[in-house]
């Protein structure tokens, strides 16, 4: 089996990451649009926390993002800028359409799920995600 690994100065890796956020109360405000919108603002950023997003998708109430790591990356911090950044944008650029879906300051569930995964389970997910798209 053939690794697509990274190296540092004194290492090397290969950190692949599933992370699952839900909306507040599972509502389905998630649009194909809102999807994508979120794909950029987190790319706007990715390069400060040393990672790499290698794809973003989900459904109406949940997305699932995949990226990789440096072993550097302090993943808890990434992903409440994830959220924070997220929410503030999408609430700002859809604040009349998301008035009646989602009330108060939140757009995400506080909770979130973060999964370790091999490259092997990474093709995967990345197919399982392109076979939901059909």
């Amino acid at each position: 089996m053939e690794y697509d690994l990274d190296s540092g100065a004194h290492s090397t890796y290969s950190l692949h990451y599933h992370l699952i956020l839900t909306t507040k109360y599972r509502h389905g405000v998630l649009t194909e649009e809102r999807t994508q919108f979120i794909h950029e603002v987190i790319s706007g950023f990715t390069d400060n926390y040393g990672v790499e997003l290698t794809n973003l998708d989900g459904e109406d109430d949940h997305v699932h993002i995949l990226f990789r790591a440096k072993p550097t990356t302090d993943l808890v911090k990434f992903i409440n800028t994830v959220k924070g950044a997220t929410a503030r944008r999408i609430r700002n650029e859809y604040a009349d359409e998301l008035k009646t879906e989602l009330w108060g300051d939140s757009f995400w569930n506080d909770s979130y799920c973060l999964i370790s995964t091999e490259q092997v389970s990474l093709d995967v997910l990345k197919q399982y995600v392109e076979n939901q798209r059909e």
